[in-house]
């Protein structure tokens, strides 16, 4: 059983190699993190530094448009062009990709601790189990998104209250599915074995259950880190999340949309941001979901 725990990882980590797409996928939000961290020293300018005479500015794209007019609009050194303030566009992106990042990030692994916390006591407390899923299942009758605006509203509108906002939608998803797979794992007969012995429940749970449910964790936090970032972009183009005027690709959707005629690129380069970072956090999840936990197949 201990060979087979510190086997697991490696196992699945050449099982994911083996899938292209989830490669791919890996690769890509490895790069994409390298950039966003490193991001103070890749962004060619402040973000916030404001130029009037070249505001609206298009991208690299435009050198190779047939047209002299577009062509020469192009000013060298920003290669997604300028906003409506003449800042530049990559380096609004990847700043704001950091904030992005980061909240989901933090979001997630508060969401995480909290929900799997709760979800281990619900699951191995029979007295303790009514009334956290009840309290789960009244967050659960609010749509997310909506849960999050309320906190919002009541707490304040600032970054840290969004990330309170979005790991407190977080925490149900987390508890559900643990308390469901502690509730299966402590009826195991090492698990009767290790209780036998006279371990305490602190140690049963914490370190036997918690190991067995790591691979879910594992599955549900990847998966959660996609609905983390679409919900802070979503807070933050209604003027609920990031307060402005610090970047964010939300924002930058939100601050964009006036111009979307005159210039889409404003919209359509955080906008595949998000996509594609979303479709990669969704294919990995799904990918490791198969790989670590094929229960949870629908």
């Amino acid at each position: 059983m201990s060979a087979h725990h510190k086997n697991w990882m490696g196992s699945a980590l050449r099982k994911l190699l083996k899938n292209k797409l989830a490669t791919a996928c890996a690769v890509f939000l490895v790069l994409e993190i390298a950039i966003l961290a490193l991001a103070p020293w890749i962004a060619p300018f402040s973000p916030d530094e404001t130029n009037i005479s070249i505001r609206f500015a298009p991208g690299f794209w435009a050198r190779f448009s047939h047209d002299p007019d577009v062509a020469a609009k192009y000013v060298p050194g920003h290669i997604f062009g300028t906003d409506h303030l003449g800042r530049d566009v990559f380096s609004r992106l990847i700043i704001g990709g950091r904030v992005s990042l980061t909240v989901g990030f933090v979001s997630t692994a508060l969401g995480l601790v909290v929900g799997t916390v709760l979800g281990l006591l619900a699951g191995f407390y029979k007295r303790l189990d009514n009334p956290i899923m009840r309290v789960m299942d009244l967050l659960f009758t609010f749509p997310g998104i909506l849960l999050a605006m309320l906190i919002v509203a009541m707490m304040g509108v600032s970054t840290v209250n969004a990330m309170l906002a979005i790991s407190i939608w977080s925490i149900p998803n987390f508890a559900r599915m643990v308390r469901g797979k502690v509730l299966q794992v402590k009826e195991e007969d090492y698990i009767m074995a290790i209780r036998a012995t006279g371990a305490k429940n602190a140690r049963i749970i914490f370190v036997h259950i918690l190991k067995n449910c790591l691979p879910l964790i594992i599955v549900i936090a990847t998966m959660r880190m996609a609905s983390s970032i679409i919900s802070i972009s979503t807070l933050s183009y209604l003027g609920m999340g990031v307060p402005p005027p610090a970047p964010e690709w939300g924002s930058m959707i939100a601050q964009a949309k006036e111009y979307m005629w005159k210039m889409p690129s404003l919209i359509v380069v955080p906008g595949v941001a998000v996509m594609l970072t979303v479709i990669s956090f969704n294919i990995l999840g799904d990918k490791l979901r198969d790989i670590l936990d094929p229960s949870l197949k629908d």
